[in-house]
């Protein structure tokens, strides 16, 4: 008989939600249970699905969390899988090193949690002989390959490899146990199950060599469906490798060009039209897409004094689609001949004279950089990274806030000369 597996990693349960909760409560809240939802999605996949087991291949936590909430929640699920008669298989991911409560929570008898020195165990018994390896680290940092520590595949078995790596590099993903895939492919091991990298990639090759990606986006960086694979290794050892849907929240970017209108109504009617194009092509349940308002339109002005009204429009529409968020709007609209009528219009030229000569300065650059520290220096750490996590991260936070500010001043400016007409 053949040997089915589900293979999950990076689910990051209860991950703590980031600028997100600053700006509307009842997404935060939407988002904040949206990875216990697809754990359970995850889990009920198995089961339907009658599967031998459930492979993780790391980040179960989001770093150093400490509610035993989170730990029983995990329990309670892994119980499921316990009582359905389904093994899970586990390695830790170097956000789960950081976790505390990772050394705390016990697990039912059916959950094989592989240590810090490369183990090999066997299960299967329906025909197939499986060998099943891991390796997981106690420390968040593991800057040297692991592949080399691995056990050497079992004769006669089908060896399936769990590892947590970051290959040989990702943007937005630090350096974590490197390996090359080529290597991968020539260790012998049929299927590599491996986590770490948030975006789903099948390496092709002569061996199965899978990233299965998160089962579940946390911001709009981590956009589109989210899923996991369904494994089958059929008795001649041939492997079969489905895409299951398990995101509950999907997040997605969606480009509304205003260009040529001149009414606000046919704006908003603009977004709603994108919109629900765009609901029409997400697999998931809920919708949550970030808006960028672009083109030539004389509301130019208008929209960016009054951004606030066109939020509010936009996510009037989505309510009335159903299912259907919109997280931030950004704004790449401007005034119909904008070039052209800088030098006949006192706030265009305004405007001119603040990005060529006021944003450049180093000393006024310098003072806004400080104010904007002092105020990050007051937020909780989680909800800093809107602005960065390094200092090249900051200073492209600082200046499109500097480019944003003039912008909205010549808006303000202009918009209320225009409503004095």
């Amino acid at each position: 008989m053949p040997f089915r597996f589900v293979h999950t990693a990076d689910i990051h349960l209860d991950s703590p939600l980031r600028s997100l909760a600053l700006r509307n409560g009842e997404l935060a809240d939407l988002i904040g249970g949206a990875t216990r939802q697809a754990l359970v999605s995850v889990v009920d996949l198995c089961l339907e699905e009658q599967v031998d087991a459930l492979v993780i291949a790391g980040d179960l936590y989001d770093g150093d969390q400490t509610s035993m909430k989170t730990a029983r929640f995990l329990a309670s699920q892994l119980e499921r899988l316990h009582q359905g008669g389904i093994a899970a298989y586990v390695i830790r991911g170097n956000h789960d090193a950081l976790s505390r409560i990772t050394q705390e929570l016990v697990l039912p008898p059916s959950v094989k949690l592989f240590g810090a020195r490369a183990e090999v165990v066997a299960c299967g018994g329906k025909g197939l002989s499986v060998a099943i390896h891991g390796m997981s680290f106690s420390k968040p940092q593991a800057p040297e390959g692991l592949l080399p520590k691995y056990m050497a595949p079992v004769p006669d078995a089908v060896n399936i490899g769990l590892m947590h790596t970051s290959l040989a590099g990702a943007p937005g993903h630090d350096v974590y146990a490197p390996c090359n895939v080529a290597d991968l492919h020539a260790s012998g091991f049929d299927y590599w199950a491996l986590g770490h990298i948030h975006q789903r990639r099948h390496h092709q090759g002569t061996r199965s060599v899978v990233m299965p990606g998160m089962p579940q986006g946390r911001d709009i960086n981590e956009a589109g469906a989210k899923t996991v694979s369904l494994v089958t290794i059929a008795d001649d050892r041939s492997i079969t490798i489905e895409e299951r849907l398990t995101s509950v929240a999907q997040f997605e970017r969606l480009n509304v060009d205003l260009g040529g209108l001149t009414e606000w109504r046919d704006a908003a009617t603009a977004i709603e039209i994108a919109l629900s194009g765009l609901r029409e092509r997400t697999a998931s349940p809920q919708l949550v897409t970030r808006l960028r308002l672009v083109g030539e339109t004389p509301l130019a002005w208008k929209i960016r004094r009054d951004i606030d009204l066109m939020q509010a429009e936009a996510e009037q529409r989505g309510e009335r689609l159903g299912n259907t968020w919109v997280e931030k709007i950004e704004l790449a609209v401007q005034p119909p001949g904008e070039i052209k009528r800088a030098t006949a219009d006192p706030v265009s030229e305004l405007r001119q004279l603040m990005r060529d000569d006021v944003l450049a300065r180093s000393g006024f650059r310098d003072q806004i950089g400080d104010m904007v520290r002092d105020l990050l220096a007051d937020l909780p750490p989680e909800s800093r990274h809107f602005a960065g996590d390094d200092e090249a991260g900051f200073d492209r936070f600082l200046d499109d806030l500097l480019v944003k500010g003039s912008e909205d001043i010549a808006a303000r400016m202009s918009a209320a000369d225009r409503d004095d007409d």
